[in-house]
């Protein structure tokens, strides 16, 4: 049988600490701690094995977020937080493949481990995370809140067809967190159950009939970081880019119809 709702291994009070959960939680241990040792080993002759494969991460990633903006400093601010994002993703994604990691590790009647990324609560949060980071910076760089919701209009929000497209487009953004978890989340999950399935059928053969598909898992699980990555970094570039676009529009009363400074010219290009 194989779980896909998380299980309770404990509880800290009245909170029940999951297997999910705790296993998130030593991912993460570990995360930062290879992290940071291997940037206290990166040298400036290159090096190989793990520190090189992360030194081909932060390189790939850093250039995937520069060149998504028109102001490449811009970009360059926001290149650790995604850099991040992309290795906490990959490596809980990689460390879930682990032979202790789900149904092949059991304790109190379900598994004692199981991926952080396969369980929609983990990324749900990871998704809301990004997504609140990714609005406040939206926001920040766009210059404000007003200009910030500018760039989901077409045209002027005056005119109602551009008003529905515009409030369409607020919409679908809002469902971003969703679909970004959604997306994680299933295809992780669903390469847990096709593993446990054929490590089932071949019960002593098991590691023999499910490598093919463990094989496959570890190749799926970093184009999961990646695709969450950079949606999530284009997400930021486009309103930012569009703000720039925009910078020397500035909305005062002589721009808005049905103010006492309001020209006629500019009243109708409102229209």
């Amino acid at each position: 049988m194989v779980h896909i709702a998380p299980g309770a291994v404990f509880h800290i009070g009245s909170i029940p600490i999951t297997d999910s959960i705790l296993y998130g939680w030593i991912c993460g241990i570990l995360i930062c701690l290879a992290l940071v040792l291997t940037a206290r080993r990166v040298t400036v002759k290159p090096k190989g094995g793990f520190i090189q494969l992360v030194e081909v991460g932060v390189d790939f990633i850093a250039n995937l977020v520069e060149n998504a903006f028109d102001d490449k400093k811009i970009g360059r601010k926001y290149v650790p937080f995604f850099v991040t994002i992309f290795f906490f993703i990959l490596f809980n994604n990689w460390l879930g493949l682990l032979p202790i990691v789900g149904e092949g590790f059991r304790s109190h009647g379900g598994p004692l481990f199981r991926p952080f990324t396969g369980d929609l609560n983990g990324t749900l949060a990871i998704g809301f995370i990004v997504m609140m980071t990714v609005y406040a910076a939206s926001i920040i760089e766009s210059g404000g809140l007003r200009r910030y919701l500018r760039h989901f209009f077409i045209g002027s929000p005056l005119n109602p067809l551009y008003l529905g497209i515009g409030l369409l487009e607020m919409f679908t953004d809002l469902t971003r967190v969703l679909s970004l978890s959604l997306r994680l989340f299933l295809n992780i999950t669903i390469g847990e159950i096709v593993i446990a399935v054929f490590a089932y059928l071949g019960h002593n053969l098991a590691p023999i009939t499910a490598l093919p598909f463990t094989l496959l898992e570890f190749l799926v699980a970093a184009l999961q970081a990646y695709i969450f990555t950079i949606l999530s970094t284009m997400y930021l570039a486009v309103a930012v880019n569009h703000a720039g676009e925009h910078a020397n529009e500035h909305l005062t009363d002589d721009d808005v119809p049905g103010t006492m400074n309001a020209s006629p010219e500019r009243a109708s290009n409102w229209a």
